[in-house]
């Protein structure tokens, strides 16, 4: 069977950066649907921790009526990542509701209105498209397995909100994260701390804090990134908040180390983009190896950064064996994103690893390949045409 395989498309993000949105930068999907047999949405399919679902599901329909024309008779997966669990949350409570129950494994295949009302509203839209539901992951084949990725975080060193919350909650419940290795022990940890963060929007758009906007500007005063030449040019930064960027700066590491002795770690004070690569990769190994995923392929998202690409490193692309042995086991494959984040961008179009419209595809048989979609679209044709402040 032959699958295509997308992941991070945000749908309803508060800054419009959600390519799939708009019909021009839908087409090359479409069209790359007419070769395939299914396609696999890897979660972060809606972003529900912005605002109510509503605005979320006004983002998404337009989407999902056209992928199910596209697809009609066809298969569609969808599975849930850290900003849409939502998507799977009533599916997974039902379960406690139950006497006990088989442990949940890699693979939970599950009917959309079982799944959580959300789901079953993305279903009817899809039709006449078959959709079904995998949660965390789905086995592609016997040698390929997707997954959202998002239980990378338990693993990971960069000082996230995401990991810190992770660590917290580990420590509350008394389930130190070196111990996780089943997808119930990495639910237990993950889980309360998605649910919270979408109940808050459940009613009212979040702060730049729970929407991801104040880790992008902490990524950037760091030294992470800059701005592509041809992305706008904002006004100068007043004085006063330099000096609190400056302070920022000189005190993160102090922060960090912090951390660490509070028993949140271990984490890295370093968020070079070589290192965000690395821990991702580091910590999505980790997850295979412990939910004994053996030496298969697994594709996952979360981390937005596609790969392998051409230049990188082939040995940082393999996971640990299940004995712990460097470079023996899985081999990872990253879907990429849909979302336009210019932070992360050169100018050049398709050169930057983060540049949207990256896909996966499986055929029959052979290693996954990457490809890009929207590698000959600039930065004037992805720029949303309104930003999240409201100004052109």
């Amino acid at each position: 069977m032959r699958t295509l395989i997308i992941s991070d498309l945000h749908l309803g993000g508060v800054s419009r950066s959600d390519l799939l949105r708009r019909p021009e930068l839908r087409a090359p999907l479409l069209e790359a649907l007419a070769d395939v047999d299914r396609l696999v949405l890897l979660g972060d399919v809606l972003e529900l921790r912005h605002g109510p679902p509503r605005e979320a599901l006004a983002a998404a329909q337009p989407v999902f009526e056209d992928l199910g024309r596209a697809l009609a008779g066809r298969e569609l997966i969808i599975t849930a990542g850290n900003h849409d669990h939502a998507l799977v949350e009533p599916w997974l409570a039902a379960r406690s509701y139950e006497p006990p129950q088989t442990p949940l494994e890699p693979e939970q295949l599950i009917e959309p209105a079982l799944a959580s009302p959300l789901l079953a509203r993305l279903a009817e839209w899809a039709a006449p498209a078959r959709v079904r539901v995998a949660y965390p992951g789905l086995w592609v084949r016997p040698d390929v397995y997707a997954t959202h990725g998002h239980y990378l975080d338990c693993h990971l060193t960069v000082p996230t909100l995401e990991r810190l919350s992770v660590g917290l909650m580990s420590r509350v419940l008394k389930r130190p994260l070196s111990t996780l290795s089943t997808v119930e022990d990495y639910e237990a940890v993950t889980a309360p701390m998605y649910a919270w963060r979408q109940a808050v929007a459940r009613d009212a758009r979040t702060g730049n804090a729970l929407n991801g906007i104040a880790t992008v500007d902490a990524w950037r005063a760091l030294g992470g990134g800059g701005r592509p030449a041809s992305a706008p040019v904002r006004r100068r930064t007043p004085l006063k908040r330099r000096l609190r960027r400056e302070a920022f700066v000189r005190g993160f590491p102090l922060a960090v180390a912090g951390l660490n002795r509070a028993g949140l770690g271990p984490l890295n004070a370093s968020i070079s983009p070589v290192e965000l690569r690395r821990a991702g990769l580091r910590a999505i190994g980790e997850v295979a190896a412990r939910l004994d995923l053996a030496d298969n392929y697994v594709v996952f998202g979360h981390t937005h950064r596609a790969g392998p690409l051409p230049d990188d490193q082939a040995a940082e692309w393999r996971g640990p064996g299940a004995d712990g042995a460097a470079g023996t086991g899985a081999h990872l494959v990253n879907a990429g994103n849909w979302t336009y984040s210019p932070i992360f961008l050169g100018d050049k179009p398709g050169e930057s690893p983060y540049w949207p419209g990256a896909c996966v595809h499986v055929d029959e048989e052979g290693p996954p390949v990457l490809r890009h979609l929207l590698a000959e679209f600039g930065h004037e044709q992805l720029a949303p045409t309104r930003r999240a402040d409201g100004l052109a």
